[in-house]
């Protein structure tokens, strides 16, 4: 399906070195806010005081974070459970005060706005099991990128495989450096939009590779920057459909989903944006520099007295 056709192709591989050279200075530039910032770990990662309440009518939720910022709260998570009555409050430990003490300060001023509100559950949730999040979440990353790795290699060719994994993890870095940069709260709603960013940019880049190999079979005398050039601009109204309908529902989420999507969402933005840049100046311009050629994907034919030699043997 195409939104439009472009007549003539888009010589995207032209400036291509600038274009690497941004890339790479802006990787860098992550991991040094990575290395030297490091992450605003929700209490998700960091334990905290986890509470379930429940009201008589349907909760209001901004009256439920409203108090909670009253009491000077800023890293806290509310949102429904189960019905539209029952809330979870999430709550870094404050230092000198126990789970207990919290939740009686906490229930306190929900009973200010609300008398109805009841107590069901409070439970303390251990740095451990902080850690062991941490540790899964990042086996996780490391098993997906591994996949992906095994994919490319076997459906394209190492070439593509090696420059299809660095563009993801550059996706990948560029969103942790963000989320280092400005600190935002990194809780596992985003470390899941992160393991989806992965999936959705590697298909952008194996769509690009797709093309690029049918290319270099039907286009026989153009040169590798020509197969590439023309690969990208044959793919660019399937990728407006694609990454525009995608960017709309997750803008709705970002606007409309409220705090406990905001960051997800954001995440989610963020990768949309520099897996569409990734797909084409950096993995495709990467497999160029890597020296990939016609040869590679394309299995060369046996000559007609070749074959007969092989017969005679």
């Amino acid at each position: 399906m195409e939104l439009f056709r472009i007549g003539r192709t888009i010589p995207f591989m032209r400036n291509a070195l600038v274009l690497n050279a941004i890339s790479f200075l802006t990787f860098v530039a992550a991991v040094f806010f990575i290395a030297i910032r490091g992450f605003h770990l929700s209490i998700e990662f960091t334990g905290g005081t986890v509470m379930e309440v429940n009201y008589a009518q349907a909760a209001q939720l901004e009256k439920v974070r409203s108090a909670l910022t009253g009491l000077g709260y800023t890293d806290f998570q509310v949102q429904n459970f189960g019905t539209s009555r029952d809330v979870m409050i999430r709550l870094p430990l404050a230092a000198g005060q126990s789970s207990a003490t919290q939740s009686d300060t906490v229930m306190k001023a929900l009973k200010a706005s609300d008398s109805t509100v009841e107590l069901r559950r409070v439970e303390f949730v251990g740095p451990q099991v902080g850690k062991e999040l941490v540790e899964n979440g990042l086996l996780a990353l490391l098993f997906v990128v591994i996949g992906i790795t095994i994919y490319l290699a076997v459906r394209f060719e190492w070439k593509f495989a090696v420059a299809g994994v660095l563009a993801n993890l550059h996706d990948v870095v560029i969103i942790l450096g963000f989320f280092a940069f400005f600190q935002w709260e990194f809780s596992l709603s985003v470390l899941a939009g992160v393991l989806a960013v992965l999936g959705y940019s590697v298909n952008e880049s194996v769509v690009i590779m797709d093309r690029i190999r049918e290319n270099f079979r039907r286009d026989r005398g153009a040169t590798v920057r020509e197969v590439i050039d023309g690969a990208i601009t044959q793919t660019i109204s399937r990728t407006i459909i694609t990454h525009g309908s995608t960017q709309m529902m997750v803008l709705a989420m970002l606007i409309f989903g409220g705090p406990t999507l905001h960051y997800f969402a954001l995440a989610l933005t963020i990768g949309i944006w520099f897996g569409i840049y990734s797909s084409v100046f950096v993995a495709a311009a990467i497999a160029m520099w890597l020296g990939i050629k016609r040869e590679d994907m394309i299995k060369p034919i046996k000559k007609a007295d070749e074959v007969e030699e092989v017969y005679q043997e």
